[in-house]
C-alpha cells in the first residue's frame, strides 16, 4: 500500500516542476534515488538560503514563517512523493505535536495546522539541483472544505508566487494516507524521533 502511494504522489506531482535559479547545484548521479544521503544534505545546503529566499519574496504568510516551525526530519530526502524531489517538511506548532507522532492510523490533526513542505528539484538533463515548490497544507474547520476532508492545498513557486492547480490535484493523491489523515510523513531514516 505505502509502495503503491509512493508511486501515486510520484505520478500526481511529476507535472508540478520548479522554475530554474540561480542557485542550481551540479551533482552526478544517473537518478537522484542514487544520491548517498550527505549528497542530498550537499545539495540542499546549496540551495536552501535561496530556497527560505524566494519563498518570502512575495511576503506570503507561510512562506515567510515556516522555517520557524518545527522541523520534522533531521534532514530533507529524496522519497517518491512529488516526483524525485528532496523534501523537508516544517510544521506549526498546532500540527507539531501529532504530526511528530508519526502515528499510521487513526490520526486526526487539529483545525489551524499547517505543514510546509521545501522541495529540492533535480534536473536530469542538466544534473544540477535547484529549489522547487514549497507545498502548503491547512486544516480547515470541519465543513469547510469537505471535498477534500478539510484540507486545504497550496504552494508557492520558487520565486514566491502562488501555484495555481485545482484541490482535487493534490487531495486525489493524499487518499492514499487517509488513516493518517491524508498525511504523507518524511522516510523512516531521517524522521526525527519523539
Amino acid at each position: 500500500m505505502k509502495y503503491t502511494a509512493t508511486i501515486l504522489a510520484a505520478t500526481c506531482f511529476a507535472a508540478l516542476a520548479g522554475s530554474a535559479s540561480a542557485a542550481d547545484c551540479a551533482y552526478n548521479a544517473e537518478d537522484p534515488f542514487d544520491l548517498e544521503q550527505s549528497e542530498v544534505e550537499a545539495l540542499y545546503d546549496c540551495v536552501k538560503d535561496k530556497m527560505a529566499e524566494g519563498y518570502a519574496k512575495e511576503g506570503d504568510e507561510v512562506g515567510s514563517v515556516y522555517r520557524t516551525w518545527a522541523v520534522t526530519a533531521t534532514a530533507p530526502a529524496v522519497q517518491g512523493a512529488h516526483s524525485k524531489r528532496a523534501l523537508l517538511t516544517f510544521a506549526n506548532d498546532i500540527a507539531a505535536e501529532q504530526y511528530l507522532k508519526f502515528e499510521e492510523e487513526g490520526v486526526v490533526m487539529p483545525v489551524g495546522s499547517v505543514l510546509a513542505k521545501e522541495s529540492v528539484t533535480f534536473s536530469k538533463k542538466k544534473k544540477t539541483a535547484r529549489p522547487g515548490p514549497l507545498f502548503i497544507m491547512t486544516k480547515v474547520a470541519a465543513g469547510e472544505a469537505p471535498e477534500t476532508n478539510d484540507w486545504v492545498y497550496g504552494g508557492l513557486q520558487p520565486n514566491g508566487k502562488p501555484m495555481k492547480f485545482k484541490q482535487a490535484f493534490c487531495h486525489d493523491c493524499h487518499t492514499a494516507w487517509e488513516d493518517q489523515d491524508y498525511l504523507a510523513y518524511p522516510v523512516e531514516d531521517v524522521r526525527i524521533s519523539n
